[in-house]
């Protein structure tokens, strides 16, 4: 890999703290520290960064108090020159948090953003500034581009644990220095419940932070608030926020373990009989719009979550929104199916934006698994929750989209596609083949799991081999629901060289150890 023009971001973001500690008030707001009063906003759950582009970007914090954003950028952790832009107000209506978005940045640049709240009565009163770095998309192809991907933050009851370091996958993926990460869904499990200890196999104890709202299954706005804001109390995650941007989508357990639109709860479970998921997912993609800096949800009314970030020359990601378009699950065995897994409004969408990309790669962050097989067991119906539905024969059921979806790519020549997923608590490498296949009117192409993040881990899903998928790497437990603190905790990495266009990919363990690699060659149909 060629030489980044710019220091990496660990010794950045030293100098960037250093500075803050400084620079307590800056002076843009026209105060002296000497000057700050009482009582000012505090900045405690960190910043964010998120859907950086080229010369844009979207930055979040959240405050204790009602307070006026004001984020500073410049090219330096001193912040000799520095930019400002006066953000919005925080209060309550939006749980005290608020993003900022940035124009007008420089490619392929380091920046250092500053984010300062005041008290919107008397900009004097201003709170301690919080610090974050992040690099813009390269305008040039010759620069390499890095990033990471992972999902499934906090489920099974594992939350965070002191003791073995909280959330440490966070600073395992910060060492690889990546340009973002991918978050493939389940930033939170709303239907999980934590509890201050769970009983490990070998008698230990695993001691959990908790909070009121995650005492419960999450039923109200202030209980989905308060399930993205625990993740928010783990200092490596902070950490991380502060050095690498997101680009974040969701998938069930945002709302509820394996919901869909219409979808209405019976008796027999924590919900209280008749309640309508779709209101649950109404509360909860509010939460989620107030908690992430995502570009569709602060720019369109309907708050769509499905988006193309494109990252320069040899980089598009497609993240896609499998959950919200959906039709129900069920034994997903018909033999008509418009709906299928997207809806068919972003199917188009997805046809149209590959077909006009012209970066080298484009990353396809699919939130759910296209050959592993994930049953729906939670009315206790033999009912399918992702596209596969192990009959390995012409497709079926959601199956038919994604034929549509991949007999395009292929006529229509769309080189350089990538399926990167997360979801099913194991990292694997499938290689989908159409000589392999009982549909063949595809281009042959890869499709790399991993995760969770902090989350029960599980054994490997079974193959469905309508698309003809050779799994060539796999690792996952041979028990169910296994801790953090066993391991099996994942994460992946893609590496694009920007001289010869060619992309790595390595799945790494929750301390960065590499398990397998995958080297694949631009230009090429499907992949």
């Amino acid at each position: 890999m060629s030489h980044r023009p710019f220091p990496g971001r660990r010794s950045v973001l030293r100098g960037s703290l250093a500075a803050s500690a400084a620079l307590t008030v800056p002076a843009a707001l026209g105060a002296a520290p000497a000057l700050a009063l009482s009582g000012r906003p505090n900045a405690g759950w960190g910043v964010q960064a998120g859907d950086i582009t080229q010369n844009s970007g979207l930055v979040w914090v959240r405050s204790d108090r009602p307070a006026r954003m004001v984020v500073e950028t410049a090219a330096t952790a001193s912040f000799r020159d520095a930019r400002r832009w006066r953000g919005p107000l925080l209060g309550a209506g939006s749980d005290f948090t608020g993003t900022t978005r940035l124009h007008g940045l420089p490619a392929g640049e380091q920046i250092h953003y500053r984010v300062t709240l005041a008290d919107p009565d008397d900009p004097r009163r201003t709170g301690e500034p919080v610090t974050g770095t992040f690099r813009t998309a390269p305008e040039r192809r010759r620069q390499d581009v890095r990033f990471v991907w992972s999902g499934d933050l906090a489920g099974q009851g594992w939350g965070i644990n002191e003791s073995i370091g909280g959330y440490r996958i966070f600073d395992a993926m910060a060492r690889t220095d990546p340009d973002f990460f991918l978050c493939s869904g389940d930033n939170i499990y709303a239907d999980g419940p934590i509890s201050a200890t769970a009983t490990l196999p070998d008698g230990t104890l695993y001691r959990n932070v908790v909070s009121e709202e995650k005492a419960h299954v999450a039923t109200t706005l202030a209980d989905y608030r308060g399930n993205f804001r625990y993740n928010l109390l783990d200092s490596a995650l902070r950490r991380f926020n502060s050095q690498v941007p997101n680009i974040i989508q969701w998938d069930d357990h945002e709302v509820r373990n394996n919901w869909y639109p219409g979808e209405v709860i019976g008796s027999g479970t924590a919900y209280p009989a008749g309640t309508a998921l779709d209101d649950l997912a109404v509360r909860s993609r509010r939460a989620f719009s107030e908690y992430f800096p995502i570009s569709t949800i602060s720019a369109r009314p309907d708050g769509r979550i499905y988006r193309v970030i494109h990252h320069g020359p040899l980089l598009d990601v497609f993240v896609l929104d499998m959950r919200t378009y959906r039709n129900a699950n069920s034994p997903d065995d018909q033999t008509t199916d418009p709906v299928g897994i997207l809806g068919r409004e972003q199917l188009e969408w997805l046809k149209r934006e590959l077909a006009a990309s012209r970066a080298v790669w484009k990353v396809i962050a699919n939130d759910m698994p296209l050959g592993l097989v994930v049953p729906d067991t939670t009315e206790g119906a033999p009912n399918y929750e992702a596209v596969a539905q192990g009959d390995p024969g012409a497709p079926l059921g959601r199956e038919l989209q994604i034929a549509e979806l991949l007999r395009f790519v292929k006529h229509r020549r769309i080189t350089g596609t990538l399926w990167l997923t997360a979801d099913v608590h194991h990292t694997s490498a499938q290689h989908y083949d159409p000589s392999r296949a009982a549909f063949k009117d595809f281009a042959p192409f890869w499709e790399f799991v991993s995760g969770p993040l902090n989350a029960g881990a599980f054994p490997a899903s079974a193959l469905d081999g309508t698309f003809g998928p050779d799994r060539v790497f796999v690792k996952a437990p041979a028990t169910s629901n296994v801790s953090p603190a066993q391991g099996y905790q994942f994460f992946g990495e893609v590496a694009i060289d920007g001289g010869s266009g060619e992309l790595t990919v390595r799945l790494r363990e929750y301390d960065g150890t590499v398990l397998f690699t995958q080297v694949l060659q631009p230009g090429l149909v499907g992949q």
